[in-house]
């Protein structure tokens, strides 16, 4: 029997916006001068294959113009051998929320990627404009899960969803007597003791500990596929919203190293924000390095909890089977959903 010759295929797919309509994607071929051909769709199931884009020829960047900026926009890169790549823009570019991205893309230990355009993670929904609303609509996100305090959402509600019942659920996780929604206020008194990088790994090693029936509650959510697309979130979207995606990834087989890296994103996405909060706090009279921790996504906060789970509970799937009561079938159903 003769030899097959090995399928080509992509690899370093990546995306980025250069203008309110236009992207650039890149990628690394395994075949020289191979014809690739680049089609989009609103959702990674509506891609249309009947027209692409644009084709391209022995390169390894294309860009793509005109388009609606009014809408999210996912690519299928499909070379002429081998299998298509799914790529989308992990941030979702809106108006009132800086730090909401798509959990997709990242690939898991046996070859195999997160699911574009299922889960998304978040900071609050309170300031979302009425762009944002229509734009969010329009991406058909079914379900909000909202992780703050009843103070926090009292101070600022969700304005997405607007209908549907049962598409917000309200899942508040809280570190001890501390409650967010009174930060700025203790700043403001100069109560700055327990603003530490001690008191954030503390928060996102209890969030573990302290709350497996809201994990189980929240899994059993994602694996429903009338929950999908599904957004969760925080304030900041960085803490709280950080441990539920190590949750998802660890357990979907993704490399710790990526874990991390997705969490480091909030740094990125929540600069202007974090301009404007320590301005703020230096009209306190404070010096905005002694809250840092508190408002930046620390490293040594993930990397204690990437730790914390292997030494106390295996993995972050003996966690969810053996403190949060998840049966093996609803993680291999999540396998299943979320990954492709």
């Amino acid at each position: 029997m003769p030899d097959r010759k090995p399928i080509k295929h992509l690899a370093d797919v990546t995306l980025h916006r250069t203008a309110d309509k236009t992207v650039e994607i890149t990628w690394k071929s395994f075949e020289d001068n191979q014809t690739l051909s680049i089609y989009k769709g609103e959702s990674p199931d509506t891609i249309d294959h009947r027209t692409p884009v644009t084709r391209v020829k022995g390169k390894s960047f294309a860009q793509i113009s005109d388009l609606n900026p009014d809408a999210r926009f996912y690519f299928e890169l499909v070379p002429d051998h081998g299998p298509g790549i799914i790529i989308g823009e992990r941030r979702v570019p809106l108006e009132g929320s800086v730090n909401f991205r798509d959990l997709g893309g990242y690939q898991t230990a046996d070859g195999r990627r997160v699911k574009w355009g299922q889960v998304f993670r978040a900071d609050n929904l309170g300031r979302l404009t009425d762009r944002d609303i229509k734009f969010l609509n329009r991406m058909g996100i079914r379900r909000v899960c909202d992780f703050r305090t009843p103070a926090e959402v009292k101070k600022l509600p969700d304005r997405f969803p607007e209908t549907h019942e049962g598409a917000y659920v309200h899942l508040p996780i809280k570190h001890g007597e501390y409650d967010p929604a009174n930060a700025f206020e203790r700043i403001k008194n100069g109560d700055l003791d327990w603003l530490t990088e001690e008191f954030m790994i503390k928060g996102y090693r209890r969030n573990i500990d302290h709350f497996a029936s809201l994990w189980s509650t929240f899994f059993r959510l994602v694996v429903a596929p009338h929950s999908r697309p599904l957004v969760f979130h925080c304030t900041g979207g960085k803490d709280r919203a950080g441990v539920c995606a190590a949750l998802i990834l660890l357990t979907l087989g993704v490399a710790e190293e990526t874990v991390i890296e997705d969490h480091g994103l909030s740094n990125i996405y929540i600069a202007d924000v974090l301009k404007k909060i320590y301005a703020q706090i230096e009209s306190y009279g404070v010096d905005p390095a002694k809250v840092a921790p508190y408002f930046t996504a620390p490293q040594s906060a993930i990397l204690a909890l990437l730790e914390h789970i292997r030494k106390t509970y295996g993995s972050a799937e003996d966690y969810l089977k053996n403190k949060a009561g998840i049966e093996e079938k609803v993680i291999n159903r999540l396998k299943a959903e979320l990954l492709e």
